[in-house]
């Protein structure tokens, strides 16, 4: 049976949310540097873009916590979301472009045992912190949260991918497999960018709520989620009884 989203789990799940921001933004850091730095010394496309990645997820991060900072988030919902969309687009232009330049022979990757080690660890770390996040976003009703996540989810596909993509240039010698994992990362953000964009993302748990709650105006509207004042409406209904 669903329930009702009550005023003290919203502001439960916007700590959570915040929480799960710090913590992915410190890892990003981390990542992006190390990833960058051994992209640049092997010439590697997909590293490259994997580092880039991390930039682009800590400015998403960055996004989500500005939202969340704010006591009414939802008025900030559609420049979150805008902030995560542009975000992908320059990720997918980006490493689209370096992928084609080593694939056309312009540069060739080498191998990098340093890039293989933390996109192994990206594996691991990354569907963990998407998982939260997006179960946090879709209960709370967030369509930016649940974009953010997304964003961390690219970030998991792009660790294997890359990671793939290193261990056969390192053990077969083939270049072109780097470039070819670069550009099938690139569409995929080209894809979540346009989804964040027009807003997608937002969760279904609003009108489920509605139901619950008997009111027939809680629905999405620009992309966001309603269920922000489902809350509001669980206390003037209490009210009037």
């Amino acid at each position: 049976m669903t329930t009702l989203l009550t005023w003290e789990r919203s502001v439960v799940l916007r700590r959570r949310i915040r929480i799960i921001v710090a913590i992915t933004i410190v890892w990003n850091i981390v990542e992006a540097t190390v990833s960058l730095l051994a992209g640049h010394a092997a010439s590697s496309a997909a590293l490259i873009g994997f580092g880039l990645d991390s930039v682009v997820e800590v400015l998403s991060a960055a996004a989500i916590a500005w939202q969340f900072a704010s006591p009414t988030p939802e008025r900030r919902e559609r420049t979150a979301l805008r902030v995560i969309a542009l975000s992908f687009f320059g990720l997918a232009l980006y490493v689209a472009t370096d992928a084609l330049l080593t694939l056309f022979g312009v540069q060739q990757p080498e191998h990098s045992q340093v890039g293989i080690v933390i996109a192994g660890l990206s594996l691991v770390v990354m569907p963990v912190l998407s998982w939260f996040e997006r179960r946090t976003g879709r209960e709370l009703g967030s369509a930016s949260a649940v974009a953010d996540s997304k964003q961390t989810l690219i970030c998991t596909y792009l660790s294997a991918a890359v990671l793939v993509g290193l261990l056969l240039n390192s053990l077969l010698d083939w270049g072109w497999a780097d470039s070819v994992a670069a550009l099938a990362i690139a569409a995929f953000a080209f894809r979540e960018g346009v989804e964040a964009w027009r807003g997608d993302g937002c969760c279904a748990s609003a009108a489920a709520n509605a139901l619950a709650a008997d009111e027939a105006d809680a629905e999405c509207h620009d992309g966001c989620c309603a269920q922000y004042d489902a809350p509001r409406r669980v206390s003037s209904k209490a009210a009037g009884e």
